[in-house]
């Protein structure tokens, strides 16, 4: 099976400059655990998750410090950069080796670079489930 075949095509996304408040009301309202991270032009250059908020979170010292982190701190300041990235004829189980891999818990799919979706492991799992795999 291909990854386009089960990949997920509506993608909310965040700029580099976006607040980390801002973040995570996107997060909050798409139900979604990560957000990719374009330029202005649309092209994919990171990478923020929840993980990525929490481990930013841990780090602050104060009320004040964790204020400033969410008002303050941009999405650029805390992003995972050079996400990993397959085609979208790139083969599922093969996308599922590279989240076990590099312990993530997506890929984004980009079609000569330009973004247009993401398979998550709930992706993988739905494809199992519904014995699409």
């Amino acid at each position: 099976m291909r990854v386009d075949e089960l990949m997920q095509t509506e993608l909310k996304v965040v700029e580099p400059d976006t607040t980390i408040e801002d973040a995570v009301v996107i997060l909050a309202d798409g139900h979604v655990s990560a957000l990719p991270v374009v330029d202005p032009r649309g092209r994919l250059i990171g990478v923020l998750s929840t993980t990525d908020i929490l481990e930013a979170e841990a780090d602050c010292e104060s009320p004040e410090d964790r204020e400033r982190l969410f008002e303050n701190t941009t999405v650029r300041d805390i992003m995972t950069a050079r996400p990993v990235t397959v085609m979208p004829d790139a083969d599922v189980r093969e996308a599922a080796r590279q989240m076990l891999y590099f312990e993530i818990h997506r890929v984004f799919v980009e079609d000569e670079g330009r973004l247009v979706g993401v398979l998550s492991q709930s992706d993988v799992v739905r494809g199992v489930a519904t014995a699409k795999l």
